[in-house]
């Protein structure tokens, strides 16, 4: 069984009247990548400072290893973070920056010339140890911001949005070294992002959080392909989110037209809200699918077209790598395995709901 190795129990947080954790019960076990994702304000930078010890919690206790850290100071934790604004120390060289922690810990010289040599290879610096910060591009000041973290030896690596300052393709590069240290250091990486694309692409688990509450917890597989409500359907890539009724076991009506699924146990003629990611929608020739429609726009994207077709008075978002033209009558059609039901919320405030950790 995986060894519980943080443990959040109980935990709200308030600034003023406002507030931005509300009993919140989660853990991370060990030698994980796991994500926080969620919109601006949902409270996953606060969780994360309250991991760190940089906030208190109103209530609740923070454990590390089955012990209570709730109120030990950052410095007195197994754990280091890496933020967005790199805070590396200008008027240092980046050894001096690196073995800024070691020489507070009062380790030997020799000691932390070994770690920072080991630091600066495993971020691919090699030969930087006298270069200045400000003479350093910003991915390579992100990995040293990294390395200076890594020679402290932390169970837990905590990252606060360490590559929104990025451009796109050193963002990208940087999500694969990222991995490739988690893997080969063996430690717990706690990840603070809202770029729903990182968290797929690094995360072992995803926590998405809305207003102050966990809203899923699951694989990057399971978040994108089984949201559990119509927040994270949307959040998590592009979605048709429609209003319809669950007939019975293996059968939902969506504006009139009986769709075949998957799903069961939702009851007998039920609204429910419905799922359908772009890419899962086959357009075929008009008359062969479930409901026709005519192309309203067309986007290249690159590696898909993306088209908007009108069917049934409503807008039907579609990706595909075969072209079909604005003013082209098409037929429309689902493979059920591909149709998600959930359950429609009886009022937005269900919207964000406390769920469960698993």
């Amino acid at each position: 069984m995986a060894n519980k190795l943080i443990e959040l129990a109980g935990i709200t947080k308030r600034y003023g009247d406002n507030v931005v954790l509300d009993d919140l019960n989660l853990y991370f076990n060990e030698n994980k990548f796991l994500t926080l994702l969620g919109p601006s304000g949902c409270g996953k930078t606060t969780t994360l400072r309250i991991m760190g010890g940089f906030e208190t919690p109103d209530s609740g206790h923070v454990f590390f290893d089955g012990k209570d850290i709730t109120n030990l100071p950052p410095n007195k934790r197994e754990l280091n973070t890496v933020f967005q604004k790199y805070a590396l120390f200008t008027h240092m060289t980046v050894a001096e920056n690196i073995a800024f922690g070691l020489k507070i810990k009062k380790k030997s010289g020799n000691y932390i010339k070994d770690k920072v040599k080991y630091a600066l290879k495993l971020v691919n610096l090699d030969g930087f140890e006298n270069r200045m910060p400000d003479s350093l591009s910003g991915g390579q000041q992100q990995r040293i911001a990294i390395a200076r973290a890594i020679v402290n030896e932390p169970k837990v690596l905590l990252l606060d949005e360490p590559l929104g300052a990025l451009d796109l393709k050193l963002r990208q590069d940087m999500q694969y070294e990222l991995i490739r240290l988690k893997n080969e250091l063996g430690i717990t990486f706690v990840y603070v992002t809202h770029d729903q694309e990182e968290a797929l692409t690094m995360s072992d688990t995803i926590v998405v959080m809305n207003q102050g509450y966990i809203q899923q917890i699951g694989s990057p597989e399971d978040i994108y392909n089984e949201p559990c409500n119509a927040f994270v359907a949307d959040f998590i890539g592009e979605s048709n989110i429609f209003p319809a009724t669950f007939l019975e076991d293996k059968l939902v009506e969506i504006f009139g037209h009986k769709f075949e699924c998957v799903d069961t146990g939702f009851g007998i003629n039920k609204p429910v809200d419905v799922v359908i990611r772009p890419e899962d929608i086959d357009l075929v020739p008009e008359g062969a699918g479930t409901l026709d429609g005519v192309v309203t726009s067309l986007i290249f994207k690159g590696v898909h077209y993306e088209m908007e077709v009108e069917a049934a008075g409503r807008e039907w978002l579609v990706h595909s790598t075969d072209l079909s033209p604005v003013g082209a009558r098409v037929g429309i059609k689902v493979d059920p395995f591909d149709i998600q039901i959930m359950n429609k919320p009886e009022s937005e405030d269900e919207e964000a709901v406390k769920i469960d950790e698993t």
